[in-house]
């Protein structure tokens, strides 16, 4: 990935996943990720990945609690997507599709993942 001043090089193009699924599963890969890692993760900027958390946590799919200077972050895992299409799909649903396809992407099928 390029980056110019800490701006993560733009994708270009439609994508599937929404800027907020990716936030989301990158938290839910690690609870106590600074925001720093989590914009690199997802090629956003902090102040997006900021303005994202602040609305996961408005809308109750997120919260936080402080651990000295660090977040960690507690994800409602019942909490349902907003979209009339996806009406009765969990956060925990999709965040399993996301983590097996992401195992099987990186060949760790045979590896638990963390918190598992």
């Amino acid at each position: 990935m390029t980056e110019v001043h800490g701006v993560p090089e733009p994708h270009t193009g439609w994508t599937f996943l929404t800027n907020h699924a990716r936030v989301l599963a990158s938290i839910a890969d690690d609870h106590h990720a600074r925001v720093r890692d989590i914009a690199a993760r997802c090629r956003l900027t902090e102040r997006a990945v900021q303005k994202i958390i602040a609305d996961l946590e408005q809308d109750g799919y997120l919260s936080h609690t402080r651990h000295g200077r660090s977040n960690r972050y507690s994800i409602d895992p019942d909490k349902v997507l907003r979209h009339p299409a996806e009406e009765g799909v969990t956060v925990a649903c999709l965040l399993s599709m996301l983590a097996r396809d992401e195992d099987e992407r990186h060949g760790a099928s045979d590896h638990p993942r963390p918190g598992s």
